[in-house]
Parts: C-alpha cells; structure tokens; sequence
C-alpha cells in the first residue's frame, strides 16, 4: 500500500493525467491501452517521439511524473497519443469543436523542483475511446457501416467523427452513439437503442447518421431500419455556411 501511495503522490506532480474511458462499455478502460508521447521541436518544426515511460497509477489513470522535473524531460509542448485494439482515440475534450485533424492530446509542460512545485495541481483528463472501424462488436449489436467522402472531390475523409442521437419513446431517455472512421473512410456505428417511430406503428425505425470533420464541414444521411441495415451507406461532407 505504501507504494501506491507514493505513485498517486506523485501524479500530483504530473503536467498530465489522463483516463482513458471505453465509451462503447461506458466505463474506465485499463487494460490494452497505449500510449505515445511525443514533444514539438521548435528548431526543426516537427513533433519528435520521447522515450519517456508513462506510469499506471492504481486508479487506471496515466501519467508522466517526470516532466518538467530539473534533471529530467525538459519543459515544451508535449502531446499524448492513445490506442486499444478496435478503439479509436477522440482526442478533443468534452465540450470542445471535434476536428479531425487532431493527432493527440497537447499540453505544456513547466519547470518544477522539490522545493518548487507546479503552481497547479494535475487535473484529470478524460480520453474517449470509441469503437473504430473494427471494432469486434458483439452477438446481437445492430450496426450499420459506410464510409464518408467530401461531397466535391469524392475522397475519403479519415478520422471524420460519425453519430446518431435520439430519445426512447417510452420512458424518454436520450442515448448517442459515435464512432472514428478510419483511414479509408469507413465506419461501423452500433444503433442499440430505439430509433424514430412511424404512425401507424410498425418495425420501422428512422436514424439520422452525422458525419463531422471539423467545424463548418459536416453531412448527414437519414436511414431506415431495417430495411437499409446491409447498405452501404455514403456520407458527404460539405462545408457549411457560419
């Protein structure tokens, strides 16, 4: 016990704290997830990998301790860049405008001794790991696929984010689901909840499917269930006025 106190210790330390989140599961992920750290050099304008070890902390969270520490990782800007097989990475915070440019988790990293520490503590940093393109969902998991490609030049669009939202009609609770696509474009997305209603009542379930690859540049496609559940569906995306 006395080590893992002295490892939660000092992640107090740490310029980043992370915990990885299966959003699929709806829980904390800590195992078969990686971690890849890397560091901007300004004389060669690039981002060079580091050799930096992260460390598990008995709670499931990552950290690097070590940065920034005198005689250590040097202060700079760091990014942290995750896998688990069949996840992929969201890599803007809760609340932040999805891009899908976004290659990692950036932070800064400052200065700090035994006798001068960081002036703020770590804070946790939630990563979700959706289900990627192949994702081996299970018996049972209603999905459909597709891929997404920009409306003008029919290229594929890598790491666009694609989601359906609604609300059950019986007792009105929201649901979402999300997934990555991966570098040709495709998407596998689960629909495990209830659909849009017709009237008269009868099988039949609407979803509407959006694909995001940054602010301003979207599509959707409104599909029916299950009579389009084998389609290969194909989201444009195309750039919206502001």
């Amino acid at each position: 016990m006395t080590g893992a106190r002295r490892i939660e210790t000092s992640v107090l330390y740490s310029p980043a704290w992370f915990v990885p989140f299966d959003e699929f599961a709806g829980r904390p992920r800590a195992v078969d997830v990686t971690v890849e750290l890397d560091r901007f050099e300004d004389s060669e304008n690039e981002w060079a990998p580091q050799e930096t070890p992260v460390v598990r902390t008995p709670s499931a969270a990552l950290a690097y301790p070590g940065l920034g520490r005198r005689g250590g990782p040097g202060p700079g800007r760091y990014r942290a860049r995750f896998g688990a097989p069949g996840y992929a990475p969201l890599y803007p915070a809760d609340g932040e405008p999805f891009t899908a440019d976004a290659l990692g988790v950036e932070f800064r990293v400052h200065p700090y001794d035994e006798t001068r520490p960081p002036a703020t503590p770590a804070v946790p940093r939630l990563v979700r790991l959706l289900p990627g393109a192949a994702f081996p969902y299970g018996p049972g998991v209603r999905t459909v696929y597709g891929v997404v490609v920009d409306e003008v030049t029919r290229a594929p669009v890598p790491n666009a984010l694609v989601k359906a939202e609604g609300t059950t009609s019986v007792d009105g609770v929201g649901w979402r689901e999300r997934t990555l696509t991966d570098a040709r474009g495709v998407f596998r997305l689960a629909l495990r909840w209830e659909g849009g209603r017709h009237d008269p009542p009868d099988e039949r379930e609407t979803f509407r499917l959006e694909a995001i690859e940054r602010l301003g540049r979207a599509g959707s496609l409104e599909i029916l269930l299950p009579r389009d559940r084998d389609r290969r569906h194909v989201i444009e995306i195309v750039s919206q006025q502001q």
